[in-house]
Parts: C-alpha cells; structure tokens; sequence
C-alpha cells in the first residue's frame, strides 16, 4: 500500500518575492486531472471526512496552517500543514479529514481524478469494512 508522504516541491528564492511550482509526473506521481480550493472555513469545522476509492491528491497550503488526520484502517496520524512548498501527498484508499484550520488559511488540492461521487466512501464504518474485507482477501 502506497503511504502518505510530504513531497517538498521547488523553491525558488528571489528578493522580490519566492516562487514554488509543482508539475504532473515530475513533482507527484500522477496526472492532474482536478484542482480544488478550500477557503474561510470558520473555526472549529473540519473538512473532509472521507476516503477515495481510486482518487490520488496532494494538499498544499498557500496560505495558512491546517492540520491533515489521516487514517489507514488501524492507525491514525497527524500532519500539520503551514508552507507554501510542502505538498501532502494522500493515495487513495486512505480516510482523512482537515482541522484546526488557522483564520485566512487557504488550501490547494490537486487530483488525479475528475469529480466522480462514486469514488468516494464518505461513512467511516463502511471505510473500516472495506480494509477488514481487503486484510481478510490476502
């Protein structure tokens, strides 16, 4: 199983301001199909709270902090985000959800899918189901 990982994208330092950049094949292991953002989200909510059956994505946080839960099935970890030239890295299968969301925080998230609702397991238990069903296949 492929694990969530930080990838450090490119920076580049200039008195006039920095720049980072990420490209599709180069910078994340997949082709960006999707790009979303994730904005003004009052304190104290949470976004996400979902798994992808086939969706990859990286999250990377131009503005702000958030901290990302991600959950395998068995453990759950916590990465906090609050760099422009970080990006999260989620393949599929894994649940996860965003929190403590720092006030003007803004999140870019790049997929290498198109919107399917299919896709998504948006019921813990069910996600929980699944990784028992799969552990129990092999």
């Amino acid at each position: 199983m492929e694990r969530a990982q930080i990838i450090d994208l490119p920076k580049i330092l200039d008195p006039r301001g920095n720049l980072s950049f990420l490209e599709s094949g180069n910078h994340i292991p997949f082709e960006i199909k999707r790009t979303y953002w994730i904005y003004d989200v009052p304190g104290g909510e949470m976004r996400g709270g979902h798994a992808f059956k086939e969706q990859k994505e990286l999250i990377i946080v131009l503005s702000g902090s958030l901290d990302v839960i991600i959950f395998d099935g068995i453990k759950e970890k916590k990465i906090s985000l609050n760099r422009s030239y970080y990006g999260l890295y989620i393949p599929n299968n894994l649940w996860r959800h965003m929190e403590n969301f720092a006030t003007n925080t803004l999140a870019l998230v790049v997929s290498s899918t198109s919107f399917e609702e299919n896709d998504y397991i948006r019921e813990k238990d069910e996600f929980i189901k699944l990784k028992i069903d799969e552990k129990n296949s092999i």
